[in-house]
Protein backbone atom coordinates (compact mmCIF):
# COMPACT_ATOMS: atom_id res chain seq x y z
CA UNK A 1 0.00 0.00 0.00
CA UNK A 2 2.45 2.41 -1.46
CA UNK A 3 0.34 5.31 -2.77
CA UNK A 4 -0.26 9.57 -2.65
CA UNK A 5 -3.77 11.02 -1.20
CA UNK A 6 -3.77 14.28 -2.50
CA UNK A 7 -6.44 13.25 -4.99
CA UNK A 8 -8.62 11.71 -2.25
CA UNK A 9 -7.63 14.72 0.15
CA UNK A 10 -9.10 17.47 -2.91
CA UNK A 11 -12.42 15.37 -3.19
CA UNK A 12 -13.12 15.20 0.51
CA UNK A 13 -12.51 18.94 0.68
CA UNK A 14 -14.89 19.54 -2.15
CA UNK A 15 -17.70 17.28 0.03
CA UNK A 16 -16.95 19.01 3.18
CA UNK A 17 -15.65 15.73 4.56
CA UNK A 18 -11.82 16.90 4.53
CA UNK A 19 -12.03 16.01 8.58
CA UNK A 20 -12.69 12.75 8.33
CA UNK A 21 -10.13 10.00 9.23
CA UNK A 22 -9.56 6.96 6.47
CA UNK A 23 -11.97 4.27 6.99
CA UNK A 24 -9.44 1.32 7.62
CA UNK A 25 -12.41 -1.45 8.69
CA UNK A 26 -14.81 -2.67 6.19
CA UNK A 27 -18.29 -1.15 7.30
CA UNK A 28 -19.96 -4.99 5.89
CA UNK A 29 -17.23 -6.75 7.86
CA UNK A 30 -18.55 -8.78 11.37
CA UNK A 31 -15.30 -9.79 13.17
CA UNK A 32 -16.19 -12.34 15.87
CA UNK A 33 -16.36 -11.29 19.14
CA UNK A 34 -13.72 -13.20 21.43
CA UNK A 35 -14.58 -14.46 24.54
CA UNK A 36 -12.15 -12.60 27.22
CA UNK A 37 -14.16 -14.74 30.19
CA UNK A 38 -10.48 -16.18 31.62
CA UNK A 39 -8.39 -13.08 30.86
CA UNK A 40 -7.61 -11.80 34.89
CA UNK A 41 -6.74 -8.19 33.54
CA UNK A 42 -6.22 -6.06 30.19
CA UNK A 43 -3.35 -3.80 30.85
CA UNK A 44 -2.67 -1.41 28.36
CA UNK A 45 1.24 0.33 28.59
CA UNK A 46 1.04 4.26 27.36
CA UNK A 47 3.74 6.78 27.40
CA UNK A 48 3.20 10.67 28.71
CA UNK A 49 5.12 12.46 26.27
CA UNK A 50 3.34 12.02 23.04
CA UNK A 51 0.46 15.02 22.64
CA UNK A 52 -2.25 14.58 21.79
CA UNK A 53 -2.40 10.73 21.83
CA UNK A 54 -1.09 10.50 25.79
CA UNK A 55 0.22 13.10 27.88
CA UNK A 56 -0.43 14.34 31.48
CA UNK A 57 -2.91 17.45 31.39
CA UNK A 58 -2.49 20.20 33.94
CA UNK A 59 -4.25 18.43 36.55
CA UNK A 60 -1.64 15.65 36.72
CA UNK A 61 -3.96 13.01 34.97
CA UNK A 62 -2.89 10.66 31.80
CA UNK A 63 -5.63 11.60 29.10
CA UNK A 64 -5.44 12.21 25.21
CA UNK A 65 -6.65 10.37 22.14
CA UNK A 66 -5.37 6.69 23.21
CA UNK A 67 -6.71 6.99 27.06
CA UNK A 68 -9.74 7.76 25.80
CA UNK A 69 -9.73 4.99 22.84
CA UNK A 70 -8.67 2.81 25.38
CA UNK A 71 -12.04 3.22 27.82
CA UNK A 72 -13.89 3.11 24.60
CA UNK A 73 -12.49 -0.63 23.46
CA UNK A 74 -12.95 -1.63 27.21
CA UNK A 75 -16.20 -0.23 26.93
CA UNK A 76 -17.30 -2.27 23.73
CA UNK A 77 -15.36 -5.55 25.00
CA UNK A 78 -17.84 -4.85 28.33
CA UNK A 79 -14.22 -5.72 30.30
CA UNK A 80 -14.26 -2.26 31.97
CA UNK A 81 -13.32 -3.61 36.00
CA UNK A 82 -10.71 -5.49 34.21
CA UNK A 83 -8.87 -2.15 32.51
CA UNK A 84 -5.76 -0.16 33.68
CA UNK A 85 -4.05 1.86 31.59
CA UNK A 86 -0.14 2.54 32.61
CA UNK A 87 1.94 4.99 31.45
CA UNK A 88 5.75 4.25 31.36
CA UNK A 89 8.86 5.89 29.12
CA UNK A 90 8.81 5.26 25.69
CA UNK A 91 11.78 3.15 25.54
CA UNK A 92 10.94 1.14 28.40
CA UNK A 93 7.26 -0.11 26.96
CA UNK A 94 8.59 -3.22 24.71
CA UNK A 95 10.78 -4.91 27.35
CA UNK A 96 7.64 -4.53 29.88
CA UNK A 97 5.47 -5.58 27.72
CA UNK A 98 7.19 -8.45 26.66
CA UNK A 99 8.11 -9.53 30.46
CA UNK A 100 4.30 -9.05 31.19
CA UNK A 101 3.82 -6.17 32.81
CA UNK A 102 1.01 -5.58 30.30
CA UNK A 103 -1.28 -7.27 27.98
CA UNK A 104 -1.31 -4.72 25.40
CA UNK A 105 0.55 -1.48 24.35
CA UNK A 106 -0.46 1.68 22.44
CA UNK A 107 2.45 4.13 22.17
CA UNK A 108 2.59 5.04 18.67
CA UNK A 109 5.46 2.01 18.32
CA UNK A 110 6.01 1.85 14.84
CA UNK A 111 5.85 -1.53 13.33
CA UNK A 112 8.82 -3.89 12.25
CA UNK A 113 10.07 -6.97 11.22
CA UNK A 114 11.77 -7.26 14.31
CA UNK A 115 9.05 -6.46 16.79
CA UNK A 116 6.53 -8.79 14.65
CA UNK A 117 8.84 -11.37 15.69
CA UNK A 118 8.47 -10.53 19.20
CA UNK A 119 4.69 -9.78 19.59
CA UNK A 120 1.49 -9.55 17.52
CA UNK A 121 -0.34 -6.42 16.38
CA UNK A 122 -3.74 -4.74 16.35
CA UNK A 123 -5.02 -3.74 12.83
CA UNK A 124 -4.01 0.25 12.16
CA UNK A 125 -6.72 2.31 13.77
CA UNK A 126 -4.79 5.51 12.42
CA UNK A 127 -2.58 6.42 9.24
CA UNK A 128 -0.26 9.29 10.06
CA UNK A 129 0.28 11.23 6.92
CA UNK A 130 2.95 13.59 5.40
CA UNK A 131 2.16 17.25 4.62
CA UNK A 132 3.88 20.24 2.94
CA UNK A 133 3.49 23.34 4.44
CA UNK A 134 3.92 26.80 2.41
CA UNK A 135 5.45 30.05 3.52
CA UNK A 136 2.12 32.82 2.25
CA UNK A 137 4.26 35.38 1.30
CA UNK A 138 5.27 32.41 -1.65
CA UNK A 139 3.06 33.23 -4.16
CA UNK A 140 2.18 29.26 -5.78
CA UNK A 141 0.37 29.02 -9.39
CA UNK A 142 -1.97 26.40 -8.36
CA UNK A 143 -2.96 24.45 -5.09
CA UNK A 144 -1.49 21.29 -5.45
CA UNK A 145 2.40 20.07 -5.45
CA UNK A 146 3.18 20.73 -9.53
CA UNK A 147 3.44 24.20 -7.94
CA UNK A 148 6.76 24.08 -6.15
CA UNK A 149 8.36 22.32 -9.02
CA UNK A 150 12.01 24.24 -8.74
CA UNK A 151 11.08 25.45 -5.26
CA UNK A 152 13.17 25.14 -2.26
CA UNK A 153 11.37 22.71 0.19
CA UNK A 154 13.03 22.07 3.75
CA UNK A 155 12.84 18.22 5.19
CA UNK A 156 14.94 17.05 7.59
CA UNK A 157 17.85 15.09 6.46
CA UNK A 158 18.11 11.35 7.52
CA UNK A 159 14.39 10.83 7.75
CA UNK A 160 11.66 8.79 5.77
CA UNK A 161 9.75 11.96 4.99
CA UNK A 162 13.72 13.28 3.11
CA UNK A 163 13.13 9.87 1.35
CA UNK A 164 9.61 10.23 0.44
CA UNK A 165 10.38 13.61 -0.71
CA UNK A 166 13.06 12.55 -2.97
CA UNK A 167 11.32 9.71 -4.17
CA UNK A 168 7.69 11.43 -5.01
CA UNK A 169 8.90 15.05 -5.54
CA UNK A 170 11.64 15.19 -7.36
CA UNK A 171 11.10 18.73 -9.40
CA UNK A 172 11.63 19.88 -6.05
CA UNK A 173 14.99 21.49 -4.58
CA UNK A 174 15.33 19.89 -0.54
CA UNK A 175 16.86 21.79 1.64
CA UNK A 176 18.07 19.61 4.25
CA UNK A 177 17.78 20.43 8.23
CA UNK A 178 19.26 18.74 11.08
CA UNK A 179 15.95 19.30 13.17
CA UNK A 180 12.53 19.56 13.12
CA UNK A 181 12.62 22.95 14.85
CA UNK A 182 15.12 24.54 12.38
CA UNK A 183 13.71 23.63 9.38
CA UNK A 184 10.22 25.58 10.79
CA UNK A 185 12.22 28.20 11.66
CA UNK A 186 13.37 28.61 8.12
CA UNK A 187 9.74 28.55 6.97
CA UNK A 188 9.13 31.25 8.83
CA UNK A 189 11.34 33.38 7.79
CA UNK A 190 11.55 32.62 4.32
CA UNK A 191 14.46 31.11 4.04
CA UNK A 192 12.73 28.41 2.36
CA UNK A 193 9.11 28.18 0.20
CA UNK A 194 8.16 25.34 1.95
CA UNK A 195 8.77 22.01 4.45
CA UNK A 196 7.81 18.48 4.30
CA UNK A 197 7.41 16.45 7.10
CA UNK A 198 5.08 14.82 9.75
CA UNK A 199 1.38 15.50 9.21
CA UNK A 200 0.97 14.75 12.46
CA UNK A 201 2.97 18.11 14.13
CA UNK A 202 2.63 20.11 10.89
CA UNK A 203 -1.41 21.13 11.64
CA UNK A 204 -0.43 21.93 15.49
CA UNK A 205 2.88 24.27 14.59
CA UNK A 206 0.53 26.28 12.02
CA UNK A 207 -2.55 26.58 14.42
CA UNK A 208 -0.25 27.68 17.41
CA UNK A 209 1.39 30.85 17.96
CA UNK A 210 5.26 29.70 17.01
CA UNK A 211 4.35 30.10 13.60
CA UNK A 212 3.06 33.52 14.35
CA UNK A 213 0.58 32.96 11.37
CA UNK A 214 3.12 33.06 9.22
CA UNK A 215 2.24 29.48 6.89
CA UNK A 216 0.00 27.11 6.01
CA UNK A 217 -0.56 23.19 5.00
CA UNK A 218 -0.34 22.98 1.40
CA UNK A 219 -1.75 19.90 -0.70
CA UNK A 220 -1.86 16.30 0.52
CA UNK A 221 -1.91 14.38 2.75
CA UNK A 222 0.21 11.92 1.18
CA UNK A 223 0.19 8.19 2.83
CA UNK A 224 3.16 5.61 1.57
CA UNK A 225 3.38 2.38 3.80
CA UNK A 226 6.96 2.01 1.81
CA UNK A 227 8.41 5.04 3.67
CA UNK A 228 5.49 5.75 6.76
CA UNK A 229 4.62 2.35 7.93
CA UNK A 230 1.76 0.45 8.65
CA UNK A 231 -0.01 3.20 10.70
CA UNK A 232 -0.51 3.39 14.23
CA UNK A 233 -1.25 0.05 15.62
CA UNK A 234 -1.28 -2.04 19.67
CA UNK A 235 1.33 -3.91 20.64
CA UNK A 236 0.34 -6.93 22.21
CA UNK A 237 1.88 -10.42 23.54
CA UNK A 238 1.97 -13.07 21.41
CA UNK A 239 1.22 -15.39 24.70
CA UNK A 240 -1.87 -13.70 24.95
CA UNK A 241 -3.74 -14.41 21.85
CA UNK A 242 -7.29 -13.74 22.95
CA UNK A 243 -6.13 -9.80 23.00
CA UNK A 244 -5.24 -9.03 19.40
CA UNK A 245 -8.46 -10.46 18.00
CA UNK A 246 -10.41 -8.80 20.64
CA UNK A 247 -8.72 -5.03 19.84
CA UNK A 248 -9.58 -5.68 16.33
CA UNK A 249 -13.44 -6.66 16.98
CA UNK A 250 -13.64 -3.53 19.63
CA UNK A 251 -11.67 -1.43 16.67
CA UNK A 252 -14.35 -2.28 13.97
CA UNK A 253 -17.03 -1.74 16.20
CA UNK A 254 -16.03 2.02 17.07
CA UNK A 255 -15.26 2.81 13.01
CA UNK A 256 -19.06 1.31 12.29
CA UNK A 257 -20.77 3.39 15.33
CA UNK A 258 -18.94 6.61 14.61
CA UNK A 259 -16.82 6.71 18.28
CA UNK A 260 -13.49 6.01 16.29
CA UNK A 261 -13.91 9.42 14.22
CA UNK A 262 -15.24 11.15 17.72
CA UNK A 263 -12.60 10.86 19.74
CA UNK A 264 -10.17 11.54 16.36
CA UNK A 265 -12.31 14.93 16.23
CA UNK A 266 -11.98 16.00 19.74
CA UNK A 267 -7.77 15.67 19.58
CA UNK A 268 -7.56 16.42 16.16
CA UNK A 269 -9.94 19.48 15.67
CA UNK A 270 -8.36 20.65 12.11
CA UNK A 271 -7.79 17.21 11.31
CA UNK A 272 -5.02 15.27 9.77
CA UNK A 273 -6.64 14.64 6.45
Amino acid sequence: MSFLLSHVAQVAAADGQSLQMPVLFDAAERLPKPDLATLPRLRFLATVDFPPFSFVDQAGKLTGFHVDLVREICAVLAVEPKCQIQSMPFNDIANALESGGGEAAIAGNAVTAELRQRFAFSRPYTLIPARFVQNLKVHLQGNAAEALKGRTVGVVQGTSHERMLTAFFASVKPARFASQEEMLEAVKAGTVDAAFSDGLRLPFWVASGASNGCCALFDGPYLSQQFLGEGLSMMVRKDAPVVAPALNYALAELSRNGRLQEIYLRYFPNGLF
